[in-house]
């Protein structure tokens, strides 16, 4: 018993490094995405370009996709875990205030890993050759994309439901790591709000903005 309680521990401890990483690329992400805003396509292709021909970046490339792969599966066998734990549902009055962020985190993460698979489908792909396209010119690729109203609204709700997931993984993670303080933990969660609300409204305005007014 004390293995599997350590083994949980010690993923859940991991999973929470591997979030609080991928917390840090999300606004790197956003910056290079507001160039795709201006009518000029060099500084995007530009930015595109050194993001993945420099080697620096390319070897945190992998790390990222390493970091990924670890945070998705350590977060689907921490669910299936919870859920063969746990088989009943509460009863009424006994959740906890953060259950509702909590409890839908594996279907969130869910739509996100969805929505990632097509983005590295119609980017990533492309910078590897596994699909057809114009590596050295992304900010066509783009624009075509937020063209498709149905691409739109995928890429708007994921972004809505990344909004939940960023929340309670950004709150969570200091808890997980052992950082909870009565001073710090109420700021932990003010820019939790914060963050889970910038950056997906940030993309969101983005995608807006080329699908109706480019």
């Amino acid at each position: 018993m004390d293995k599997i309680v350590f083994s949980s521990i010690s993923k859940k401890f991991v999973m929470a490094l591997a979030g609080l990483f991928l917390l840090t690329f999300l606004p790197i992400h956003f910056v290079i995405n507001l160039l795709l805003l201006k009518s000029d396509p060099v500084p995007f292709n530009k930015a595109a370009h050194f993001m993945a021909t420099f080697p620096v970046i390319k070897i945190m490339e992998i790390v990222l996709m390493a970091v990924i792969l670890i945070h998705v599966s350590y977060g689907i066998f921490l669910q299936i875990q919870n859920w063969l734990a746990r088989p009943v549902g509460y009863a009424g009055g006994q959740r906890s205030e953060t259950s509702f962020f909590s409890r839908f985190m594996i279907w969130t993460g869910a739509s996100i890993l969805t929505f990632l698979v097509l983005h590295f489908f119609n980017f990533y792909f492309i910078k590897l050759g596994l699909v057809s396209g114009d590596p050295e010119n992304f900010y066509s690729v783009a624009h075509n994309l937020f063209k498709i109203p149905a691409y739109d609204f995928i890429y708007l709700t994921c972004f809505l439901l990344l909004g939940f997931h960023l929340y309670h993984a950004f709150s969570s993670a200091f808890q997980t790591l052992g950082l909870n303080h009565r001073i710090w933990t109420p700021v932990v969660k003010v820019l939790a709000w914060v963050y889970a609300i910038a950056i997906p409204s940030g993309f969101a305005i983005i995608a807006i903005c080329l699908w109706q007014f480019r």
